[in-house]
């Protein structure tokens, strides 16, 4: 008879320690891929950290003398990955403010205009998480997405420079222009669980909407 109480560990592949690889492509290219289709090609590299945030905001229904709760409804729900990297390139710069990456092809080369902000473009992002067993992957897709930050390069003496930007997921599905009809039951993007037999997508479809 076991001596030991509390929340032990159930199954210890479960247990998540690490980062997330955060891969980010146009999201025009790959709106049609409900699975993950970015290689690390895509990737921003190094990072400090990485967060996934699934926010929701409720109605609370209250009846009686004195009020108490009844039900409570969603009125609206976000999701965002927050994270910091360290590879200070003209494609990392680049989708930190909004601008088109994908022209940013050399590591050393390329020039970002600064005071012409727009509107940030809308990119595809893919968090692949793999668990510390090696096999077992946890990955979190935003098929249509955009980059909120405020760019800043905090130059240390003795620690990498890291740069914080948000990535925010907006709507996907076929009702919103450039949105794809896959998208429909998942409109901000979806979190697959992999454990190493999925297959990447290889093949891509435009957008439709």
């Amino acid at each position: 008879m076991t001596t030991r109480s509390g929340p032990t560990t159930r199954d210890t592949t479960t247990v998540a320690l690490g980062l997330a690889q955060i891969r980010i492509a146009l999201a025009s290219t790959y709106i049609g891929q409900s699975r993950q289709i970015l290689t690390a090609s895509n990737s921003l590299g190094a990072l400090a950290n990485t967060k996934y945030s699934g926010n929701a905001e409720y109605f609370r229904l209250e009846s009686g003398f004195p009020l108490q709760e009844d039900a409570i409804f969603p009125l609206r729900e976000n999701a965002m990955m927050e994270c910091s990297f360290k590879e200070i390139t003209p494609y990392n710069l680049a989708i930190a403010v909004g601008a088109d990456p994908s022209s940013y092809t050399d590591t050393h080369k390329g020039e970002i205009y600064l005071g012409t902000r727009t509107a940030p473009v809308y990119v595809r992002m893919e968090a692949i998480y793999t668990f510390p067993d090696g096999t077992n992957k946890m990955i979190i897709i935003f098929p249509r997405a955009q980059v909120a930050a405020s760019s800043e390069i905090d130059f240390q003496a003795e620690e990498a420079a890291a740069i914080p930007i948000s990535i925010e997921a907006k709507r996907a599905d076929s009702e919103v222009s450039g949105g794809h009809v896959i998208w429909d039951g998942a409109p901000l993007g979806k979190i697959i669980w992999d454990d190493g037999t999925l297959t990447t997508t290889t093949t891509t479809t435009t957008t439709t909407a």
